[in-house]
């Protein structure tokens, strides 16, 4: 399935009913008094999440929601019935915003989370409403008052507690399919990582979602590359994991590229808690990885070392990740 994590939709609610201008003619009433009933409301628009759905695709091929519209009202004083409403499904994540001027509508987060979008016109009065003590046989009535329409635009942010970002062919994927029940696609050169990636770890009594983010290159926050794209889905994370090549030539200029990337994407995200994850410990010597692992741990890093391919150390990270996630799991009950 293609992953798209943006979209933008015209939604349009029912227009209320018209009342009616009735009296009533009956055998032996000849002059009846007005009956006319009131239009039915129309019909809201309600955008409602969905844990089901995984990304933002069905609003590639539709584009445009319209509630029903309220029905007319009628005599005997008869009420029009109210239109019906239409759902607009999205994934858990996704941030509404009215693209007119910007402004926020809803963050939806939970299955079944609802929030209406746009409301539905009123019903309009019918001509019994209008009686008076010098109008006894009204023939006004109200139109239906007129639906809500905006245009929306729809931003999916992924909804994990641990993010694991790095540089292309830093073995994210591969990672993520040891630490969790994923299974994204694996090989050995950049960009495998195509789409954001999502699995769940558990350890011990501890559950957490996990998300492997497209590789960032030097200047995605200037809109290079892949990452750019993608690190809206790290926002919403408690906790990164910093994958680099332990291989690499210089891996102070690995981490360096990251930080300078998060930095200018939001500096709130740079700040996030991390580990510095080293892995393809099994491509360098020994001497050689304590020098690399030295050097980070100097910036005030956390380091665990790993090599995906072969689960060394998937126990230890795992641990670790698990102590983080129990902890902020403690911190939420106190609060």
């Amino acid at each position: 399935m293609k992953f798209v994590d943006e979209a933008s939709l015209y939604v349009k609610a029912g227009d209320g009913g018209r009342g009616s201008a009735s009296f009533r003619r009956e055998k032996f009433v000849p002059k009846g008094g007005p009956d006319g009933g009131d239009g039915g409301n129309g019909g809201d628009v309600v955008v409602s999440g969905r844990a089901s759905l995984i990304s933002l695709l069905d609003f590639r091929y539709k584009r445009t929601y319209r509630a029903e519209n309220g029905q007319n009202g009628g005599g005997k004083q008869k009420t029009g019935r109210n239109g019906r409403d239409v759902y607009v499904y999205v994934p858990l994540g996704t941030e509404v915003r009215d693209a007119g001027n910007g402004q926020p509508l809803v963050d939806i987060v939970a299955d079944g989370q609802m929030y209406v979008v746009a409301h539905g016109g009123w019903g309009g009065r019918g001509n019994m409403h209008f009686v008076s003590s010098v109008n006894r046989a009204p023939t006004q009535f109200d139109e239906g008052g007129a639906g809500e329409e905006r245009t929306l635009m729809l931003e999916l942010k992924l909804l994990a507690r641990v993010g694991i970002i790095g540089l292309p062919n830093a073995g994210k994927s591969t990672l993520l399919s040891r630490i969790t029940n994923a299974t994204p696609e694996v090989g050995d050169y950049p960009f495998t990582t195509l789409t954001p990636s999502l699995g769940v770890l558990t350890e011990g009594d501890c559950s957490l979602v996990v998300a492997d983010i497209p590789g960032i290159i030097e200047g995605a926050s200037k809109g290079k590359g892949l990452g750019l794209q993608f690190l809206r889905h790290i926002e919403r994370t408690e906790m990164l994991l910093w994958v680099i090549d332990a291989s690499s030539e210089d891996v102070l200029l690995d981490y360096a590229t990251l930080m300078n990337e998060l930095s200018h994407f939001r500096a709130d995200v740079a700040r996030k808690e991390r580990i510095i994850v080293l892995n393809k410990i099994d491509k360098i010597a020994p001497e050689d990885l304590a020098l690399k692992e030295e050097a980070l741990k100097k910036k005030g890093e956390e380091v665990v070392s790993v090599s995906a391919t072969l689960r060394w150390g998937m126990e230890t990270l795992k641990q670790r990740i698990g102590t983080s996630g129990r902890a902020e799991a403690r911190s939420r009950k106190k609060t």
